[in-house]
């Protein structure tokens, strides 16, 4: 065999087994690259299963603590202090002697008129006795009945005088200041103490108007306290106040807490902050607010069956926090894009990367 001959032939057996393998699978090839190139075209989103929650708004306002009675007691008249009983922090009762002031001079005062009362009792026995026997007539008897009754409101001048010089307790409670001391001057109605009844502490806070109306009395509100590293204490709201500040347009709330002093050492001063919870929406719709866009009419993304992309118009209620609420278009369950809609088009096939929502 010739050497052109036998080249020829070689070109020709290597064309035919390049052929067979060109055609070895054509279909399966092509399926594979079809999908491949389907999931590349696909957009990655994040779901979310639209379900019914508690949508609800906060108001935190602080304020200080305070007692709710606090009492200024006073000396009733001029005069030296003789002796100071009690100091700042003391628990007293109620009747309980707290200073006395000198009142020497009242005392004598006092003993020449209870003197004077008993010259005025024997003298009026006397004559009320002659009277009966004769000896004496009526008048006599008026003039002396008279003077003792004068004896007698001046003993109980002398007597109320000398109940001045006491500094007592009104109420029971605690000593947070004590404004004198011993050999110190003090003048008529001059605050010498201060009680407070820290049984019975409360914080008073400044809350707007447009949410003072739905604050009601009994409600518990959380108030997380400064100087207890914000630990919360039990609290329930006690009043609020019927009229709002001129100036400030605030109403002021009331908050009890009880036991706080006895519990946690809570004192009068310390900063505390409460936890309003405002217009409560139980058992409402709602979406991530970032899922819906708003405008004319507001809309959210849809992810049907097919995992296409459909408009939905709905129809919008309150925000609260970062969610949105939904009072038309949507039912629980429905699957909505979480992120902004805006530049998403409609029919558009999409890859769902990640889901959150559901029962909430």
């Amino acid at each position: 065999m010739n050497r052109p001959y036998a080249r020829l032939l070689f070109l020709s057996a290597a064309l035919v087994l390049l052929s067979a393998c060109a055609g070895d699978s054509p279909q399966p090839q092509g399926q594979a690259s079809g999908a491949r190139a389907s999931e590349e075209r696909s957009l990655p989103v994040r779901a979310h299963i639209v379900s019914r929650r508690t949508l609800e708004r906060e108001v935190l306002v602080a304020g200080n603590i305070e007692p709710l009675r606090t009492i200024e007691l006073a000396a009733r008249t001029d005069g030296v202090l003789a002796e100071v009983l009690v100091e700042a922090g003391d628990r007293v009762r109620a009747g309980q002697l707290l200073a006395r002031l000198d009142v020497s001079e009242q005392a004598a005062e006092l003993a020449r008129a209870e003197a004077a009362l008993r010259e005025a009792t024997a003298s009026f026995e006397r004559l009320d006795a002659l009277r009966e026997r004769k000896f004496v007539d009526a008048a006599s008897v008026l003039s002396a009945k008279a003077a003792l009754e004068v004896a007698a409101s001046e003993v109980e001048l002398w007597r109320t005088r000398v109940d001045f010089g006491r500094i007592v307790a009104s109420v029971d409670g605690w000593v947070i200041e004590r404004r004198v001391e011993p050999g110190a001057a003090v003048g008529r109605l001059a605050p010498a103490f201060v009680l407070a009844d820290l049984d019975q502490l409360v914080l008073r806070v400044g809350v707007s108007e447009l949410d003072a109306a739905t604050i009601k009395p009994g409600t518990e509100v959380p108030v997380a306290i400064d100087a207890l590293g914000n630990q919360s204490v039990e609290a329930s709201v006690r009043r609020v106040f019927p009229a709002a500040d001129q100036a400030s347009r605030l109403v002021t709330v009331e908050v009890a807490l009880p036991e706080a002093y006895a519990r946690h050492q809570v004192r009068p001063g310390y900063l505390a902050r409460a936890r309003f919870v405002i217009d409560t929406r139980r058992e409402v719709l709602a979406v991530p607010a970032a899922a819906v866009a708003l405008g004319a009419q507001p809309y959210v993304m849809v992810i049907d069956a097919d995992q296409r992309l459909v408009r939905r118009e709905v129809a919008t209620g309150v925000v609260r926090g970062e969610w949105r609420e939904i009072v038309g278009g949507l039912e629980a369950g429905d699957r909505v894009v979480a992120t902004s809609p805006l530049d998403l088009a409609e029919r558009t096939n999409v890859r769902v990367v990640e889901v959150s929502g559901g029962e909430s």
